[in-house]
């Protein structure tokens, strides 16, 4: 057990102190995105709007995102990482606060928009910030550790939410939001100030390449919405199939839910650090990640044995764990000979904008053709995207020679 835990602790070596603090700043800003989880109750309970216009106020969701995340990567190429992630998370701080005011349909979808508009401009430049601050051969590493932070914030947010709706009600969610966001920025001047830092990848590039004229850049965009798009079901559409064809209770589904998260924690560092140590190729270890996806989907229609829903979801797990990190790191890779910002919010995009279709695609097939068709058109989707992977690797070839 001692071997093992030292060899666990192992695995976080060597990454440098400015890493730590971006991922201490990163947990508490998810931490801190408390009405998130619950906007569709609030929504309808609080707001009493219409199962439709949710989804179109989720459709403005993930729009913001897009446009926030394409403004975000433009001024980080302009301003630099520091001052877009202080002003985004300030100023999303106050939108937060703010939200809790809008009551008609209109003023949500306007007041929605903006908020994931200046909160998204963070995440680009949250990721060139993480390349210069990692070592080349760490620089996978390190994102998974914002992974774990981010997945520790979504786990303790939604807990700590309950229980502020459970006390105060909804409204205390929007200040709760709007104070931890404040104080993430504070933690952000405190000790990632550009003259307390310490560079350890600058990357100047004198005549950038633009990443919409990066053809490999653009199939690997591809391939990442497929991911996004049939990765994102497992927060849609599968908790649906728990429920309705399944039988579980929400005890039993958030009991499945929590392993996924338990076991990314437990796993996700060592794992990377093994498959590294491999020298394999980041695009053939992505492509492996969308077929254990794939695969997640498909054992579903194989058997009734409820024991397939725990293999399902250790599946789709560890084709998470293998396949974010390394895309992560692909587009940082990428990212040097080019416009960082501009690479990093095009892969963001590749994901926000599998967002606005992902849920609304999912639920309309299963209301159309059922759970088991959608398992299947999930799957091919997937190794489509597989596919996309190899061909991406030919390109890249290419170039090479």
């Amino acid at each position: 057990m001692i071997k093992l835990y030292n060899n666990y602790i192992n695995t976080f070596r060597g990454l440098s102190k400015e890493v730590w603090w971006l991922s201490l700043i990163t947990f508490v800003n998810r931490s801190g995105t408390m009405v998130i989880p619950f906007l569709s109750l609030y929504l309808t309970k609080s707001l009493h709007f219409s199962l439709a216009d949710v989804g179109w106020i989720m459709s403005f969701f993930g729009l913001g995102s897009v446009v926030g995340t394409w403004i975000g990567g433009k001024l980080t190429d302009k301003i630099g990482y520091y001052k877009v992630m202080l002003v985004s998370l300030v100023l999303t701080g106050i939108l937060f606060v703010f939200l809790q005011y809008a009551a008609t349909f209109n003023e949500f979808c306007f007041g929605i928009f903006t908020v994931m508009l200046v909160a998204d401009a963070f995440r680009p430049a949250m990721f060139v910030a993480l390349s210069a601050y990692s070592k080349p051969e760490n620089k996978t590493r390190s994102v998974t550790l914002i992974r774990l932070a981010i997945n520790l914030g979504f786990s303790a947010g939604p807990a700590i939410g309950g229980l502020i709706i459970t006390g105060i009600g909804y409204v205390g969610l929007f200040w709760m939001d709007g104070i931890t966001c404040v104080l993430a920025a504070f933690l952000l001047l405190q000790v990632l100030h550009p003259k307390k830092t310490k560079i350890q990848d600058e990357v100047k590039v004198e005549n950038p390449v633009s990443a919409y004229d990066d053809k490999a850049f653009w199939i690997f965009f591809l391939a990442m919405f497929i991911f996004g798009f049939v990765f994102m079901q497992f927060f849609s559409t599968i908790p649906l199939y728990y429920s309705e064809n399944r039988h579980l209770s929400e005890f039993d589904i958030g009991l499945l839910m929590g392993l996924s998260g338990l076991f990314i924690f437990l796993l996700e560092m060592p794992l990377i650090k093994w498959l590294e140590d491999l020298k394999m190729s980041k695009i053939k270890l992505i492509a492996s990640g969308l077929f254990l996806v794939a695969l997640s989907f498909i054992i579903l229609n194989l058997t009734g044995w409820v024991g397939i829903l725990i293999i399902g979801v250790l599946l789709i797990s560890i084709g998470e764990m293998i396949a974010f990190p390394f895309s992560n790191a692909f587009a940082i890779e990428r990212a040097a000979k080019g416009n960082q910002g501009e690479y990093m919010a095009l892969y963001s995009i590749s994901f926000s904008l599998a967002h606005i279709f992902s849920h609304n695609v999912g639920m309309q097939m299963v209301a159309e053709y059922g759970f088991d068709t959608t398992w299947f058109a999930m799957t091919i989707f997937a190794l489509v995207g597989v596919l996309i992977l190899g061909y991406l690797l030919r390109v890249l070839k290419k170039e090479v020679l």
